[in-house]
């Protein structure tokens, strides 16, 4: 493997030797020192260095990824949704006062006197009423009122009242589900359904600073390859030059080693424009002061390499089945349903309620006198009955369940195809993993063989044994099989990533924990 640090391209060719040592145990490739990187103008030689892990990356966009921002208000939105249908249990309390004047002059009638008559009349009443988790719709009442004047110059002054409780218990329609259950119940599903979802955006931008991580690590190195090649080339004209000078080679061979430096300098561009490119993109995932970091170098504290892992294709389906956000927030989906059936079903039934009343009265000259036998209560009232209310076709309620009962079997039909689809989506992603840990290997030896290839076609052109020609194509094979080997372990990381998105285990894997409070 290549092991390399960040660079930038090339603004000038640097003339040097190639010094060449012999070959590690096991490898067979030289070991090549290459010249320091001059930086062109137009790049920010000063740029500050920032070593980064992938931990360190996953934290940041934690913090500051704009997507994980914006969905961590869902459930906070969710919890106050739940809050709000509680509140359907918030009793209500009215209070009310009301002062009548009324003078009426006396007259004749049908040649009866009148007499005239003045009154003052004061009353107060309030009430306390609301509903409970049977469906019992209750009312706490009292009210008092005074009328005292005089009729015909005859003074009169009185005080009544009474104070009780009413209620309302649904027998059948509205007994185990009514409007408020059925609100709460939905917001506590609909707060799961927003964990879930939490936990699925968590898990795509987790990813995708995966991707975006190891990316930038192939970017980086393959600057390096291509740094490589076009130190090859420059190298093979200079001494090809010198050849030509000596008159060891015709000129017009010349013109092939001009013609791979030229190629290989529009590789290193368009390697150093890609680099520039996962900076950015990595840098956007993981920020949200974009102005103030962009221009930050950053650098991958871990290189690409290829740990091996077991696949078992019946584990990851059992993860995929239960850890899998948008399969969960489908079953959630179809209890939903469920819940609205269940309503449906009870609004089948008619109104059949137990009504009730007990309380107590009060009279007396003084509001005294009324509140103190409100508290002797001895002049009690109470009644109690039923009452019944059918609707005669009830149209409208075994519409509304048909209908509900065909959405459900829509979102049972939706839950089982995205079961198929995640076993189907997770076995192709363990058969790409598989494969792609079978490239790395293949294109390691591939890269070994190809540098002993050159290597020895290298010794063979400098005895006169060689074209210039055959030594370009074995440069440009190399080339392409050291970029081919990064590839494959770049590939590998990124389907490991892929596997664990697919079975749901992204955030276990990173130990990344998402609790609603």
């Amino acid at each position: 493997m290549i092991k390399i640090g960040a660079c930038w391209l090339l603004s000038g060719l640097v003339s040097a030797a190639v010094a060449q040592t012999s070959a590690p145990p096991g490898d067979p490739s030289p070991v090549i020192v290459f010249p320091p990187v001059i930086l062109p103008d137009s790049l920010p030689t000063n740029a500050p260095a920032r070593p980064l892990s992938l931990p360190d990356c996953i934290a940041e966009a934690l913090q500051h990824n704009f997507d994980v921002r914006v969905e961590r208000y869902a459930p906070e939105e969710a919890q106050l949704s739940l809050a709000e249908a509680y509140a359907g249990y918030d009793p209500t309390l009215n209070i009310a006062g009301q002062h009548n004047y009324n003078h009426s002059g006396g007259e004749f009638l049908n040649g009866l006197l009148v007499p005239s008559q003045i009154s003052d009349e004061n009353y107060f009443n309030s009430s306390l009423g609301g509903s409970l988790p049977s469906g019992m719709q209750y009312t706490l009442s009292g009210n008092v009122g005074e009328s005292y004047g005089a009729t015909g110059g005859s003074p009169f002054d009185s005080t009544s009242g009474n104070i009780g409780v009413n209620f309302t218990q649904p027998l059948l329609k509205n007994l185990w589900i009514d409007g408020t259950r059925l609100a709460i119940t939905s917001a506590k599903n609909q707060l799961k359904q927003s964990v879930q979802g939490l936990r699925a955006q968590l898990i795509t931008t987790v990813s995708a600073v995966e991707n975006a991580y190891f990316e930038l690590i192939y970017a980086i190195e393959n600057v390096t390859v291509q740094e490589q090649a076009l130190y090859l080339a420059q190298t093979q004209l200079d001494q090809d030059r010198q050849r030509v000078q000596v008159g060891s080679l015709a000129p017009l061979d010349v013109q092939q080693d001009q013609a791979q430096v030229a190629q290989s300098k529009a590789n290193l561009i368009s390697a150093v424009s890609t680099l520039g490119t996962d900076q950015r993109v990595l840098k956007n995932l993981i920020t949200d002061e974009y102005s103030t970091t962009f221009a930050a170098d950053i650098q991958p504290t871990m290189t690409l390499d290829a740990p091996l892992q077991l696949f078992d294709l019946q584990d990851s389906w059992s993860k995929g089945m239960t850890e899998r956000p948008d399969l969960l927030q489908a079953r959630l989906t179809l209890e939903q349903q469920g819940i609205q059936l269940k309503y449906d079903r009870n609004q089948l039934f008619p109104e059949l309620d137990l009504v009730g009343s007990y309380g107590f009265n009060g009279t007396g000259k003084e509001f005294s006198d009324a509140f103190g036998q409100y508290a002797e209560g001895n002049r009690p009232f109470y009644s109690y009955g039923g009452q019944l209310s059918v609707p005669l076709s009830n149209l409208k309620a075994r519409s509304v369940l048909k209908a509900d009962k065909a959405v459900e079997q829509q979102d049972l039909l939706k839950l089982k195809q995205l079961e198929q689809n995640i076993l189907v989506e997770i076995d192709n992603a363990v058969g790409v993993a598989r494969s792609d840990y079978e490239s790395v290997q293949a294109t390691k030896e591939a890269r070994i063989y190809a540098e002993a290839a050159l290597d020895a076609e290298q010794r063979k052109y400098a005895v006169g044994k060689s074209t210039t020609f055959t030594v370009l194509q074995l440069q440009n094979t190399l080339t392409s099989d050291r970029a081919a080997e990064i590839r494959a372990l770049a590939n590998y990381q990124e389907a490991l990533t892929a596997l664990a998105q697919q079975e749901g285990s992204t955030l276990e894997r990173r130990n990344v924990t998402v609790t609603a409070k």
